[in-house]
């Protein structure tokens, strides 16, 4: 996220709002703005997992990404089974 904040404008419903307001009486956040950021991070989340899960099943498909992805696991399969072993400082 960007360092600085910027101001902007939204319109939503006065109900949302007035329950926004509501939580801050109750301190369950401690303003509408935090309330409306961290609603606005969670979604963005969400929407960040939904459109990986969705690469994902598209790559899932792609015959050439998956024999490279098998390849490359074969190639690693020694240094996995080292690491499997059980280094407890790792």
């Amino acid at each position: 996220m960007s360092a600085k904040p910027k101001n902007v404008t939204f319109t939503l419903p006065p109900e949302l709002i007035e329950k926004y307001k509501s939580y801050v009486k109750q301190d369950i956040i401690p303003s509408v703005n935090a309330g409306v950021k961290e609603a606005l991070e969670s979604y963005s989340a969400k929407l960040d997992k939904d459109l990986l899960l969705k690469e994902m099943t598209r790559a899932s498909k792609d015959r050439l990404f998956m024999k490279d992805l098998e390849d490359n696991m074969k190639l690693f399969e020694p240094v996995d089974h080292e690491a499997a072993k059980g280094d407890s400082e790792w």
